[in-house]
């Protein structure tokens, strides 16, 4: 199937009395015993952030901001796949794939959505725009759940490099952090007749501690990898080996998935000690609602399962050009020099000074001139 179907997002009377009901009756844990985040998201946080999202939410927030664009659904090797596609009024946009990654979901990409088609009413000028096409990840948001193994990163790209096409886009960039990097990634590797370049916000190079002359960027870069390996990881272990187990929870319960995601969002950004000191508590319960409204808290846990198996490809060389915008915040960071072992083709590459791992999200009128920088700097389509 090809076709492409216009969607629109919906939340029903069923699904908010269901959430509304299943708050009521959280079963709640105790106390951390500690008076910071190092257990986890504390108790008061998640009874406060939860409550409001059952009483003082507005339900339908998700669906009209998603809806004031057009979004669709397409059939790609075999599932059905949501995304939005924004066209710019300019003739000169040139066509841009955004790809999120974990926790997040298409609401990372909201705020950045109108200067990047339309930069000449945000500061920039009509040459600078871009068609934008960006996709919910297989078992995301309102993407399909795959029922069979085998919906890795490289069959992901496989399938974005389909949907371009099917767009009528013969030349593109694309972009992506957390998954999205890496997606983005395989799609330089894998479609590079149609790929001009691609733009990452999280470089997974792991800087090389053998190394005599370690800047230090490179050594704070470590330091990170270290801390995520040590302290940071639980997550990511769990949902690579035991998905299905840990998907009873966040599917069932609203305190679970509103905790397991908002944890990371603190640790992950550059928030100063709590995520509402970057993004408000709405935008947090949008993109939390990406994963309850379809219960896609196994599924999307499952990507890592598919994922991770295949890492050994991620050292494959990208010949493509690419970008790269580092933040200090960022999970994995590198250095340009580390980098170029696998980015072949590297024209672009910024270390900043502040921001974390979900830079459209934190940082939109940062993460904008980052992207109109770094592919002005490469072959146009």
């Amino acid at each position: 199937m090809t076709a492409i179907t216009p969607f629109k997002i919906a939340v029903s009377h069923d699904h908010v009395a269901d959430l509304q009901q299943r708050i009521k009756n959280t079963r709640w844990p105790d106390a951390e015993t500690t008076d910071d985040w190092s257990q986890g998201v504390p108790l008061a946080y998640v009874q406060e952030l939860v409550t409001y999202w059952g009483s003082d939410y507005d339900h339908q927030r998700l669906a009209t901001r998603l809806n004031a664009y057009d979004n669709f659904k397409t059939t790609l090797l075999g599932l059905g796949i949501h995304f939005m596609h924004i066209k710019s009024s300019s003739p000169q946009a040139r066509p841009l794939l955004l790809t999120h990654g974990w926790p997040g979901s298409v609401v990372e990409f909201l705020k950045v959505i109108e200067p990047l088609t339309e930069p000449q009413k945000h500061g920039g000028k009509a040459e600078d725009a871009f068609h934008l096409v960006i996709p919910s990840l297989p078992g995301y948001g309102f993407s399909d759940k795959p029922t069979t193994t085998g919906w890795s990163v490289e069959k992901t790209a496989d399938a974005w490099a389909e949907l371009m096409a099917r767009l009528g886009y013969p030349r593109y960039f694309a972009q992506g952090g957390d998954w999205g990097a890496v997606v983005t990634s395989h799609v330089g590797r894998r479609d590079p007749e149609h790929c001009l370049g691609i733009h990452l916000n999280m470089v997974t190079v792991p800087p090389d501690a053998s190394a005599s002359d370690l800047t230090d960027i490179e050594r704070s870069a470590l330091a990170g990898w270290q801390f995520y390996q040590e302290s940071d990881s639980g997550y990511s272990k769990q949902q690579a080996t035991r998905p299905q187990t840990l998907g009873y929870g966040l599917v069932d319960s609203p305190s679970g998935q509103a905790a397991w995601i908002v944890e990371k969002f603190y640790q992950w950004m550059d928030c100063q000690g709590h995520p509402e000191n970057v993004v408000s508590r709405d935008e947090l319960l949008d993109d939390i609602m990406m994963y309850w409204l379809n219960g896609a808290g196994a599924s999307s846990a499952r990507w890592s399962w598919e994922s991770f198996g295949g890492a050994a490809g991620n050292s494959i060389p990208v010949e493509v050009p690419m970008g790269a915008s580092i933040f200090p915040k960022e999970i994995f960071r590198t250095s340009q020099r580390f980098a170029s072992a696998v980015y072949k083709n590297i024209v672009f590459w910024r270390d900043k000074d502040n921001g974390g791992h979900f830079a459209a999200f934190e940082q939109p009128d940062v993460f904008v001139g980052e992207i109109r920088d770094c592919f002005g700097l490469m072959p146009q389509p």
